[in-house]
């Protein structure tokens, strides 16, 4: 059995320009302290491969530290490395991956065409190919085709899987004919998990670590288990902070502050949060008190104000239109009622039928 872990996307030396300049420098400080949870994972799974599909670095303009803390946690893998570099970090001659001397059990492809590398001691082969300029058009899996040796054949790449862009378009008709076992890629900052396409696995195993909004909750990599034709994958969180969006209603409660704090979840201080605000409000919010109020329980914390001045349900209800007549009906049905949660229910219903007899765009 081969234990392979399948890693994507990092990122490393990433601007977080969202953030403050200090928490900025600090997390991208935490991305290379991630290269030691990769390494880490690698040795106490002991893994025998570890594949790395590309965009291991946000561009060109790389730290010397950054370069110096991967290439020591990859030399401390004790696994063999392979590396194809993506769209975001491609092989060049001036790109770090030619430039810099790599420890010797990492393996890095350059070239768009697939390179070969036989482990006879693993019993597979493992096949790469390399984006050699930040856009490619060409799937490598186009045309290719393992042979039927009776090894384990892996293949490492960057692309986007059925897409229609220019980042190694690759088609699923294409991972079905390649007769690899397993294919682990790069490009796509979710996990997909594990998929099939003709006897073909594939997968992406996400970013390791989020860097905006875009990007939510538990990142990680794969640990893939290969035992002849059976591949199994489990999803192994790393990440040291998440990022999420939650939405708060301030006007289901005596006040935003008190809507606020109890909707705020707990053991979030690592974490980066974006709160938006929503519903009816009687007066203009204080966003800056609110921010004060609701930011020790984040790493970082941005708010948004998308709540609507509070408007007189009963309003409309003397109009001679449907409209009138739904919010006559429902105020008698609200006058008969006694039970204060079927009325606090009532008054919902009401101003949920108003916004639609409105088409309105927002609902309460």
């Amino acid at each position: 059995m081969l234990t392979i872990l399948h890693a994507a996307d990092l990122h490393l030396d990433a601007p977080f320009a969202s953030l403050a300049p200090e928490q900025a420098r600090r997390r991208r400080a935490e991305q290379r302290e991630l290269l030691e949870r990769l390494a880490a994972l690698a040795r106490t799974q002991q893994a025998d491969l570890v594949l790395l599909s590309g965009d291991l670095l946000d561009s060109g303009e790389t730290y010397h530290e950054t370069v110096q803390a991967l290439s020591s946690a990859l030399g401390r893998m004790e696994a063999q490395v392979f590396i194809a570099p993506g769209n975001h970090d491609f092989y060049s001659p001036r790109s770090i991956y030619a430039g810099t001397r790599w420890p010797e059990n990492v393996h890095i492809f350059s070239t768009v065409q697939v390179e070969s590398v036989e482990l006879p001691a693993l019993g597979c082969v493992v096949h790469g190919a390399a984006f050699t300029t930040p856009l490619a058009d060409r799937s490598p899996l186009m045309g290719f085709a393992a042979p039927r040796d009776g090894r384990t054949h892996l293949m490492v790449l960057h692309g986007d899987v059925d897409g229609r862009g220019r980042y190694g378009p690759i088609r699923t008709e294409d991972i079905a004919s390649s007769g690899l076992t397993y294919l682990a890629l790069g490009h796509v900052h979710a996990c997909s998990g594990l998929q099939r396409a003709g006897g073909t696995w594939w997968a992406y195993p996400g970013c390791p670590e989020g860097r905006g909004f875009d990007e939510l909750g538990d990142k990680g990599a794969l640990l893939v288990r290969v035992d002849g034709g059976e591949v199994c994958a489990e999803f192994v969180p790393l990440a040291l902070r998440r990022y999420g969006i939650l939405t708060v209603d301030v006007s289901a409660a005596p006040s935003p502050e008190a809507a606020l704090l109890s909707a705020l979840p707990e053991g979030t201080q690592r974490d980066c949060y974006r709160l938006i605000l929503t519903g009816e409000r009687e007066t203009a919010l204080d966003l800056a008190a609110l921010e004060a109020l609701a930011a020790p329980r984040f790493y970082s914390l941005s708010l948004r104000d998308e709540t609507r001045p509070r408007r007189d349900l009963w309003a409309r209800s003397d109009e001679d239109s449907l409209t009138g007549l739904f919010l006559r009906q429902m105020r008698r049905r609200l006058a008969e009622e006694t039970d204060a949660r079927a009325r606090a229910r009532l008054e919902q219903a009401a101003r949920f039928g108003l916004a639609a007899l409105e088409n309105g765009e927002d609902v309460p």
